[in-house]
């Protein structure tokens, strides 16, 4: 079957185009041609009609090649064009080839037109996809690859360039840092699959409220930002209204499902007031964890002086010395001993490792400080990782010793409520307890009774994975709820730690004994072995042994000290 082939002729004889035309045929193309004469013809030919090749003749009256190629130039269209010619100089041929002609072929020489005619058409087929290739790859580095928006790094140009401007001009522009509320509901319920999909819908939904000039951008796995140009206060309020009340108004459906959503915005003016892009990035970022704080689904205004902002910053200069913390490996592992109060397990001596932070200039960090920011932040379950390594090393190095029966025969090691939803943790215990020999029964892993219960289907799930595995399970400041006894029914808990809270005053407080009392009664109902914590005098000890409670904690017994690795 002969190839359909769309060419242009530049020609001002019939006959020799008709020529042409028969040369093709004998080739195998089935070529559509219209000729033209004049530079006019040729540029009116060009722009209306998609052409695969242009032949153009050398000497024709008042145009010729160098005309032709000229107009191609003008126009810069990438169609082949071949001079065929009945006479042409070789030097001419020659700058022809230089500005832009493809080949030249002689009219008395017709047998090379039809070759000529099929490289170029290979060539345009390269070039073209070179280009696409080209177009492909410059699209990936600045749009985000699952919904077609502007990626991160591109956002970042764009803000930039509009911090400059800010400066320069005195504009003022506006950023907006949205955060989905309920995105992790539908990844969790539905999949990653889901997600993605909600993800690529809401990007459809986002660009309806934005402006044409406006540059909307997925920044994160669920976080998107809004970068609007010489846009005041009150319009990009209006704005981001509009993307608060059109996320509401969405329904996602997957699957017979159907979730509402919500989502937070963060806005912030950029003016010329100095401020770097990462630190209006932070303020973005802080305005709108203030916006989940309040409620979520909601727009905050970032300024300088705001109270949830201030208390945003300092969590978010925590995370950034926690991080680096972690980074440069500068924890440390304190440790205290628990009594006993009973005469019948006197023996019997255990121990909870605490975590520190050393700043840079070697300065001991309490937990209180940065822990707020590692659980907001997720950076508990790093955190939580380094806890186990290390405790782990240094309780291998201690079996091997030969006074190992002087140490510890239970260790309790803080977890945090994050570490139950991670679904690779419990694998990284079990390597680690294979790593380091560590002797069943010798580690109790403690959590929160708060964190337990808010996640009780995983928090079971691990307990029992733990205690197969060997190891024993603490409620950790158990009584702080009040509403969770009948919780001690389902989770398969070895110890119930007492909320100091109620221990620390409760020689003072009839109420605070009464609880003491109540939680220690219920605990041994339960089979659970009890630890009062916040035990600060040797009265509380004895009140505390009168009550029953088994074993105690605190710095009227014990303060922590910090182990030694080496």
């Amino acid at each position: 079957m002969k190839k359909d082939i769309r060419i242009l002729v530049v020609e001002d004889s019939e006959d020799d185009m008709m020529l042409l035309i028969r040369e093709l045929n004998r080739g195998g193309f089935k070529p559509h041609c219209k000729r033209v004469e004049t530079r006019k013809t040729m540029s009116d030919a060009l722009i209306n009609e998609p052409w695969d090749l242009v032949l153009t003749d050398h000497n024709m009256p008042g145009f010729n090649s160098t005309a032709a190629i000229d107009v191609m130039r003008e126009l810069e269209l990438d169609t082949p064009i071949i001079i065929v010619s009945g006479s042409i100089g070789e030097e001419i041929a020659v700058a022809a080839m230089k500005t832009g002609a493809h080949d030249y072929i002689m009219k008395d020489n017709m047998a090379r037109l039809v070759p000529a005619i099929e490289r170029e058409l290979r060539e345009v087929d390269i070039r073209r996809a070179h280009r696409n290739a080209e177009e492909t790859i410059r699209h990936m580095a600045y749009h985000d690859s699952l919904t077609g928006l502007t990626n991160r790094h591109d956002f970042e140009i764009r803000l930039s360039r509009a911090i400059f401007s800010a400066r320069e001009q005195q504009t003022e522009h506006a950023l907006l840092y949205l955060d989905l509320d309920q995105f992790k509901i539908v990844n969790d319920t539905c999949g990653h699959v889901a997600g993605d999909e909600l993800l690529k819908q809401l990007s459809i939904v986002f660009h309806k409220p934005v402006r044409e000039r406006d540059t909307l951008a997925r920044i994160g796995g669920d976080e998107f930002g809004v970068l609007m140009e010489n846009c005041h206060l009150e319009k990009a309020k209006e704005i981001a209204e509009k993307l608060l009340q059109s996320v509401r108004e969405f329904r996602f459906s997957w699957q017979k499902k159907t979730f509402t959503l919500g989502v937070s915005i963060g806005l912030v003016i950029i003016s010329d007031d100095g401020k770097t892009m990462s630190e209006i990035l932070s303020a973005a970022d802080m305005a709108c964890y203030a916006a989940k704080d309040k409620g979520r689904n909601r727009i905050q205004i970032y300024r300088d002086n705001d109270s949830e902002v201030l208390h945003r910053r300092g969590e978010m200069q925590w995370l950034n010395l926690t991080s680096q913390a972690l980074r440069d490996n500068r924890f440390v592992l304190h440790r205290q001993y628990i009594h006993s109060l009973r005469n019948d397990n006197a023996g019997e001596k255990y121990c909870e490792f605490l975590v520190r932070m050393l700043d840079e200039n070697g300065e001991l960090i309490m937990p209180g400080a940065f822990i707020p920011a590692a659980e907001r932040y997720d950076l508990m379950s790093d955190l939580d990782r380094w806890v186990i390594n290390d405790a782990f090393k240094y309780l291998a190095k201690q079996c091997t010793k030969k006074n190992s029966s002087t140490n510890p025969v239970l260790s309790f090691i803080n977890l945090s409520g994050a570490s139950l939803s991670d679904e690779k943790f419990f694998s990284y215990i079990s390597e680690k307890l294979i790593e380091y020999k560590i002797p069943r029964g010798s580690i109790c892993f403690e959590i929160t009774e708060t964190a337990t219960i808010a996640n009780l289907k995983s928090a079971v799930k691990f307990i029992n994975e733990i205690k197969e595995a060997g190891c024993l399970f603490a409620l950790d400041d158990f009584g702080s709820g009040m509403s969770s006894f009948s919780y001690l029914k389902t989770i398969p808990a070895d110890f119930l730690k007492i909320d100091g809270e109620f221990v620390r005053d409760m020689l003072l407080d009839p109420m605070d004994t009464a609880i003491v009392e109540a939680i220690n009664k219920i605990g041994h109902v339960a089979g659970l072995r009890t630890i009062a914590e916040f035990v600060e005098s040797p009265a509380i000890m004895d009140r505390l042994r009168t009550i029953g409670v088994d074993y105690a904690q605190g710095y009227g017994i014990d303060e922590p000290a910090p182990i030694v690795l080496n």
